[in-house]
């Protein structure tokens, strides 16, 4: 308290000071200009307006406006001033078209008084600096340059000392908004403007003699207040645009906000601020119980039904005040908050009642598998939980014995029994006659979800009171613990339902009649689950690399690399099984980071041996490419290994859903050299609208359009796509090459690039280098070591498909989006027209 009265009495002395300075000096001048002649009255008129109109443009050291401390210009008249008028005639004109210029825009004489003897003291101080530095024989121009840039960065520091006594003690908030470029702009171009009006006015630069020519100086002035008109023109247009553009972001933001899932009241008021000062510009925005003050803005505006609250927009006094433009603009965005608001409410009424059941008030069937396919996708790997099915045993001879209305009692009571029984973190539903559902959340151990089930049951089996008859609630309860993230978190609730029926069965069958029973099931997560995600954790993913060549050239220029991983027990993993499950456990972009690493890692090892692998290549989704996932990664990988180019192979169905911002942000990375391609066309649903969806370079050719190359139309098909790729300047590479047949009716269609088994089948690491390191670059092994590869590769293939007989099928739409494993792909250098050459 003691620091604010302080601060308070440290402004009212400012206020008081520079108020009795700026009387001062003005009336001063007025007697000075008695003695002058009309010539000199009317240099001092031209002055006055030429000081009006620089005081009308006001400049922010931050970048956003009034936000941070600003200040004006009307010292770059003082050079054509003092010459003629005299030094104190000069500063008085300056103070007086300050004090004028300050009373319009605030229409308050202290304010007025103020701003008027600010700019006084600041142009007394310019003088003095100048006069010093002229008798320390400094060049005059640079006399000029230095004594304005004193008065632009002595009204900054008043103005600093002002805002601190309002804010809070210490709140540096006026400097934390400064920008230091901007700041630096403005000052340099100050001092250089009124250089050059002091220049202009004479060419000798007679700072002070008196023999400069009247003409020349009303000149300069006028010229000066039509470049400061046209200035403050041009800032009303960008001012007009900036409300307009602020106007249209901050009702989409409030529309967007409306529909989101966490609207809530405070984050939806913090939005309405933001929108409000990008809107109308302004120092602060508050929602309060009151309209302010007269200075300030305010439109009422209703946040919480019954509630009347106001919008309030403040500007600093010293700012440009607020006009009829920004109210409208305020009362727009107020009258829009409203409207958001209501719809939210009707609709949030809506959802409400549709996902709610009407008997308990307890969410319905739809909710709850809503509510556990959500906390089941955003848990952590680690994190467990149970689903409860409970079922209120002999409910319908309950009904039959004392009516619906009691069976609907003991319905309601039930329901809030078990909303009370259960944590805050929990779920309960009804989800049928007399079923109830609970998913139980955040939990370490079967023991513990044991432990809250038992509390569940002893809390909802005791007696019940209707009217003269008393029920005790029986129940059957099934349990199934999921230690970890599911797949098909269906199955979790099928179990569960089997576990409670166990329980009626046990019931009939001769177990506990009379008292409530839970069943715990045997589910738990598959072990292929347990076994991806260690190996995605630990890095323990395998790597085998299939080579691209130039059929030009007959040499390998690429390879595609591909993911592998072996179970110790179930052994071999099929690429498209786990990338499936990676995808399902939500370590998908974790397994395409480890990918990507070690396949920009091999592809540095190969270029050793050989110079001439000039690209590696990475299957991703469309989505991943985004910052928020792998974009900053995949740009830092690339940055890494700058000699290697690295391509992102998009599948075809990821393109398909592609945004305005996906695009955008493949645009930027092509435009830091990393190369895009478009995986697996001429595969199911291929369209040619895929080829111009996305910019790529490369278009990578499914082996189902190369299969039959006798076929008239496959050839033409290729012809066609080759000429589009010259186009559109992409290249095209051919996958699923098996034969030199194949190979040579490629050639002879003009294909440029190919991969299959004809060229080599994926092999390791170690086997890689191996045949770098024998057979160089050469796109055609000997006979008999292809044969031996492929038999080799058929193997694995046959174990991978016994290892995938006990797993449950993965889904289809998750192994079209990441084919099967990751790939890469580039072009030699004379068909790629961008990064390789």
């Amino acid at each position: 308290m003691s620091h604010n009265r302080v601060w308070d009495g440290v402004r009212r002395a400012g206020f008081v000071l520079f108020a009795t300075f700026g009387a001062a000096v003005i009336i001063d001048a007025a007697m000075r200009m008695l003695r002058q002649s009309d010539a000199h009255w009317l240099i001092a008129l031209v002055g006055f307006g030429c000081v009006v109109a620089l005081e009308s443009n006001r400049f922010w050291v931050g970048w956003v406006p009034f936000r941070s401390m600003s200040f004006s210009l009307p010292i770059i008249a003082l050079p054509i001033l003092a010459p003629v008028l005299g030094a104190e005639a000069a500063v008085g004109v300056l103070a007086l078209g300050a004090l004028l210029r300050a009373l319009a825009r605030t229409r308050r004489w202290s304010i007025a008084l103020y701003a008027g003897g600010l700019v006084g003291a600041g142009a007394a101080l310019n003088l003095t600096i100048f006069s010093w530095l002229r008798s320390a024989d400094v060049p005059i121009l640079l006399a000029v340059l230095l004594s304005a840039l004193s008065y632009v960065v002595a009204t900054l520091l008043v103005e600093a000392l002002r805002r601190l006594s309002i804010a809070a003690p210490w709140d540096l908030g006026a400097f934390t908004q400064a920008n230091r470029l901007r700041g630096a702009v403005i000052l340099s171009g100050a001092a250089s403007l009124t250089a050059l009006a002091a220049f202009w006015n004479d060419p000798a630069l007679p700072y002070f003699r008196a023999e400069v020519q009247t003409r020349n100086a009303i000149a300069v002035l006028l010229l000066l207040t039509v470049l400061a008109v046209a200035t403050k023109s041009s800032v009303r247009l960008v001012d007009m645009r900036r409300r307009f553009n602020g106007l249209i972001r901050g009702t989409a933001a409030l529309n967007a906000k409306s529909f989101g899932h966490a609207a809530d009241s405070a984050s939806f008021a913090d939005l309405v601020r933001r929108a409000v000062a990008e809107a109308i510009g302004a120092e602060s925005v508050t929602i309060q119980n009151h309209p302010g003050s007269p200075r300030e803005i305010a439109a009422a505006v209703t946040l919480v039904e019954g509630q009347l609250l106001f919008i309030v927009a403040h500007r600093d006094a010293m700012d440009v005040a607020f006009n009829t433009d920004d109210q409208r603009a305020l009362d727009a965005l107020a009258h829009t908050t409203d409207v958001v608001v209501r719809a939210r409410d009707d609709i949030g009424g809506l959802t409400l009642r549709a996902n709610t059941d009407p008997l308990t008030g307890l969410p319905n069937y739809g909710a709850f598998q809503e509510a556990l396919a959500n906390i089941n996708d955003h848990r952590s790997y680690s994190e467990a939980l149970a689903v409860l099915f409970l079922d209120l045993d002999e409910f319908k001879r309950l009904n039959d014995r004392l009516g619906h209305q009691a069976g609907d009692d003991v319905l309601r009571a039930l329901g809030n029994r078990l909303r009370l029984a259960v944590r805050p973190f929990d779920v309960v539903a009804r989800v049928g006659g007399d079923e109830f559902v609970i998913i139980l959340t955040r939990l370490s151990s079967l023991a513990e979800a044991k432990g809250v089930a038992e509390t569940i049951l002893v809390a909802s089996g005791e007696p019940l009171i209707l009217g003269q008859n008393t029920v005790r609630p029986l129940l059957s309860i099934g349990l199934a613990y999921s230690a970890h993230r599911e797949t098909d978190v269906s199955q979790l609730v099928l179990d569960a339902d089997q576990s409670m029926l166990a329980v009626k069965k046990s019931r009939r069958s001769g177990g506990p009649a009379h008292e409530s029973s839970i069943s715990i099931s045997g589910h738990g997560s598959p072990q292929v689950n347990d076994s991806v995600a260690e190996a995605i954790r630990e890095g323990l993913l395998e790597m085998a690399y299939q080579p691209i060549v130039s059929l030009v050239t007959s040499q390998i220029w690429a390879f595609e690399a591909l993911v592998r991983f072996t179970d110790p027990e179930l052994g071999a993993l099929s690429p498209p099984s786990l990338v499936a499950k990676a995808k399902g456990l939500g370590l998908l972009d974790a397994l395409t980071r480890q990918v990507a690493e070690k396949a920009m890692a091999a592809a540095a090892e190969f270029r050793l041996l050989e110079p001439g692998i000039v690209c590696m290549t990475v299957n991703v989704e469309a989505l991943q490419v985004m910052p928020e996932r792998l974009g900053t990664f995949l740009e830092e990988l690339a940055h890494r290994y700058p000699d290697i180019s690295l391509c992102l192979e998009l599948n075809e169905r990821s393109v398909a859903k592609v945004s305005l911002a996906v695009r955008a942000q493949v645009d930027h990375l092509r435009d830091i050299g990393i190369m895009i391609a478009l995986d697996d066309y001429g595969s199911e649903d291929s369209s040619v609208d895929s080829l111009v969806r996305v910019p790529m370079d490369i278009l990578k050719i499914d082996k189902s359009l190369v299969d039959d190359l006798a076929d008239i139309r496959q050839r033409e098909v290729l012809t066609a796509l080759q000429g589009f790729g010259d186009k559109l300047e992409y290249s095209m590479i051919v996958e699923g090459v098996e034969n030199a047949a194949m190979a040579r009716s490629l050639v002879e269609l003009g294909i440029r690039s190919a991969q299959g088994f004809h060229y080599g089948v994926p092999q390791s690491l170690e086997e890689t280098l191996a045949r770098l390191d024998e057979y160089g670059l050469a796109a055609v092994l000997p006979q008999h070591v292809r044969e031996d590869a492929q038999d080799v590769q058929a193997v694995q293939a046959v174990q991978a498909v016994q290892a995938l007989q006990p797993v449950e099928p993965a889904d289809h739409d998750d192994l079209d989006d990441l084919d099967s494993v990751l790939d890469t792909q580039a072009e030699p250098a004379e068909p790629v027209s961008r990064p390789l050459s």
